[in-house]
């Protein structure tokens, strides 16, 4: 069977879950079970990658330049990625992260904005993956219709982001089957775990020719997190497809993630943003603004779901959650 390029973004997604607050020693160690379990390409960052430490959107604790120079010291054969969400990320921070060492770049936008891609990814003096989160707001056919264009702008290849972990396997299939069939680069999928069907998410892309997934160690993501990377290397060896990694030592970085947070749980927030639509890494900003005004979240959820927020428009919780008082 074909091998499967496994992503892993334990480092960058898994920020979200401790709101930003990774710390060096916790990148160096993680740096170095990663090379152990020979993981070709490992994402260091904010959740919301370069630039977005912010008020907004939660400070880290550790610079994006320490973050990245860090675990660069860690790597030899595991390539050192970033992150950039154009708005949040500038060209200067994309130099930045190359002058670190990154050796691959993931540019990110909303499924129906990747024109907004262009001037990065052909900044990019590295390989570059393009990401259209939130794939769940546009049909099959738009999704397509995005990823050409930045298969045109130079990606290397693309991947599906289902950033509210609402997506259902069936939908997976249909939208990955397209993209494998029109494009010529390489196809990918990232699952998040609100509606506890990740790993089911992931297979199915694979089934429909995707050969790259993002994933992180115990889960360990935004909101319910995301596809377990342990589990889904143990269950893609045992089907038969090759990932070039060792099991054995994935399971030992488990024990650095395991310190900072216990089980990526599915909480009835994650419940809640999954069925509305609503990118995970809000689930903790609706929880705290729920509290504060007295205002249920199921009915915050509900109507963010109803106005198509996205990462970003964090904003629109207080603003949702006033008026409902």
């Amino acid at each position: 069977m074909q091998k499967i390029l496994i992503v892993d973004s334990t480092l960058r997604d898994g920020n979200h879950a401790i709101k930003h607050q990774i710390t060096k020693e916790v990148i160096r160690n993680y740096a170095q079970g990663a090379e152990k379990a020979n993981t070709e390409i490992l994402v260091v960052g904010h959740g919301n990658g370069l630039g977005a430490s912010s008020l907004h959107l939660g400070m880290s604790k550790v610079s994006d330049k320490e973050m990245l120079s860090t675990a660069k010291k860690e790597l030899h054969k595991t390539k050192l990625a970033a992150f950039a969400i154009p708005g949040f990320a500038t060209l200067q921070d994309i130099d930045m992260a190359v002058n670190e060492g990154v050796e691959v770049m993931f540019v990110a936008t909303h499924c129906t904005e990747a024109n907004v891609s262009k001037q990065y990814i052909k900044h990019c003096k590295v390989k570059t993956y393009g990401v259209l989160m939130m794939s769940h707001m546009a049909n099959a056919d738009e999704l397509l219709s995005q990823a050409l264009r930045m298969q045109d702008y130079g990606a290397s290849g693309i991947f599906l982001m289902d950033s509210a972990g609402t997506l259902l396997p069936n939908e997976v299939r249909l939208n990955v089957s397209i993209l494998t069939s029109d494009l010529t680069i390489p196809v990918g999928f990232h699952a998040h775990n609100n509606l506890g069907i990740a790993i089911a998410n992931s297979l199915s892309a694979i089934n429909r020719g995707a050969s790259m997934i993002d994933a992180t160690i115990r889960g360990f993501g935004a909101g319910a997190g995301n596809t377990q990377l342990e589990v889904l290397v143990a269950l893609l060896h045992k089907i038969g497809y090759k990932t070039g990694l060792s099991i054995r030592e994935l399971l030992e970085n488990t024990k650095i993630i395991e310190q900072l947070k216990g089980p990526q749980l599915i909480s009835p927030l994650s419940i809640m943003s999954g069925i509305n639509g609503i990118f995970s890494g809000f689930a903790p900003h609706v929880d705290r603004i729920s509290k504060k005004y007295n205002v249920d979240a199921w009915d915050i959820f509900t109507e963010l779901g109803k106005r198509k927020v996205v990462a970003g428009q964090e904003d629109q919780i207080l603003e949702v959650a006033k008026s409902l008082v």
